[in-house]
């Protein structure tokens, strides 16, 4: 199965230019990157990595990666369901405490964080 990356991460960015579909969308925040999803999703793309993956909550981290399918079908409404469930979780976290202006090395270390876990996931595709 062939998927699209969407991030807002640089280091995801740099890592994947090439080897896979990626829309990168520069210097925005966490929950943009799930409202483009959102979008794509009930356009037909269908989700392949959670949005809320990893144990970084979202008010924390500024980066999120996420994989949907290349090729868009029919509506998959689990995939609208788990979408639209992480935006208002999201939502909930902002409201609460806004993310903090982190140090660069910080944002890095949230970068290198968020890489790994779309690496994984692309990986882990790539076997079935």
């Amino acid at each position: 199965m062939k998927e699209t990356i969407i991030t807002n991460n640089p280091k995801v960015f740099e890592g994947n230019q090439g080897k896979t579909d990626i829309i990168y969308l520069e210097d925005v925040p966490y929950l943009s990157v799930l409202l483009l999803a959102r979008d794509k999703i009930h356009k037909g793309y269908k989700l392949l990595t959670h949005p809320l993956s990893g144990s970084v909550k979202p008010n924390e981290t500024p980066y999120k990666s996420i994989a949907i399918t290349k090729e868009k079908g029919e509506v998959d409404i689990d995939s609208i369901k788990i979408i639209e469930e992480s935006i208002q979780t999201v939502q909930k976290f902002l409201r609460t405490k806004k993310t903090p202006c982190w140090t660069k090395k910080i944002l890095k270390d949230f970068q290198l964080i968020d890489y790994c876990l779309i690496q994984s996931a692309i990986e882990s595709m790539k076997q079935f």
